[in-house]
């Protein structure tokens, strides 16, 4: 009987059934899986499935079965597709699953830091406004978004919902991408970190996005922006954030992704992660249950296809 191998459940969360999965063969599931221990788990198995296992020749080259590789994510970085290409091992990805919860997020992320949800909230709930005796409070001061200028670096699926839902607020929308849009202003990345008022990053990691955001492009950038991290950590230089946020250059700023997750105290953004302008996420926008239902139900789809010859969200051709 084929054999498929679930890596990390808990990644993707084991409140969600991998049933689908076991129409196609034994499905072995383990809730995570450390580095060394993952040339053992695959070495027998025809299909492996992951989240965020890192698969590369040292611990591919001894899955002699290996024909499928199922990535629970749009993002391929931790695989090594070339070596999966010379070695006939395909590889699949899962493309839009997480649009909505992505771009869901990312506003917002965007309405609570403009509206400093979190002072006002801790204000309730710690009892200051049952002691006030003050039937409102009003500081610090929030803003509407309309009339704003929203520049969405990388106009994907994501950046576009983004995009739609923020010329709903009232923003005025550019995009920042390698190819003229047809739907909004496309300018370059200097220009759009002169322009906008809140910027958020919806780029893959690749070589030419790396540190994509970085001092330079920060001091081009309006004083007090917001800036909204929703692609990949590395897509910024964090330490050049960190001393925006804290020199006061970066008036609000919110992230959910980072180069170390989680990342560590010695990490920049440590240090600003309980200022009232910081609102940090734990790498959770792409994990509504609708989202991850969605993504069980693409990756049994993507092993459908590839069993009956299908070509279906490849990324190794």
């Amino acid at each position: 009987m084929r054999k498929i191998v679930l890596l990390d459940m808990e990644n993707i969360g084991t409140d969600i059934s991998p049933d689908p999965f076991r129409a196609f063969g034994e499905l072995v599931i383990f809730d995570n899986t450390a580095p060394d221990e993952i040339a053992e788990r695959i070495a027998d198995a025809d299909i492996v499935l992951t989240n965020k296992c890192r698969l590369d020749r040292s611990n591919l080259a001894g899955a002699e079965k290996l024909q499928l590789i199922c990535i629970a994510a749009t993002g391929f970085d931790n695989i090594d597709v070339a070596w999966c290409r010379e070695n006939g091992v395909a590889v699949c990805n899962v493309k839009g699953y997480s649009t909505d919860c992505v771009s869901q997020l990312t506003v917002a992320i965007a309405l609570s830091l403009s509206m400093h949800l979190k002072e006002y909230g801790t204000y309730v709930a710690d009892g200051s406004y049952t002691a006030s005796g003050r039937f409102n409070l009003l500081t610090p001061q929030f803003h509407e978004l309309r009339g704003k200028t929203w520049g969405i670096v990388g106009a994907g699926n994501i950046g576009l919902q983004v995009a739609r839902v923020a010329e709903a607020l009232g923003c005025r929308v550019i995009v920042y991408q390698r190819h003229p849009n047809s739907f909004y202003p496309t300018v370059s990345l200097e220009e759009l970190c002169l322009s906008a008022d809140i910027i958020s990053l919806h780029v893959p990691l690749s070589d030419s996005t790396r540190g994509l955001i970085g001092a330079h492009q920060i001091e081009l950038m309006k004083d007090g922006v917001m800036l909204i991290n929703a692609a990949r950590g590395a897509v910024t230089d964090e330490k050049a954030v960190a001393m925006a946020v804290e020199s006061g250059r970066i008036g609000a700023f919110g992230s959910d992704v980072y180069s170390q997750e989680p990342f560590p105290e010695d990490h920049p953004f440590y240090a600003i992660k309980d200022r009232p302008n910081v609102l940090l996420t734990p790498h959770m926008a792409w994990g509504a249950v609708e989202t991850r239902l969605r993504l069980i139900n693409e990756m049994a789809e993507n092993i459908r296809a590839f069993l009956v010859g299908e070509v279906r969200n490849r990324v190794d051709l």
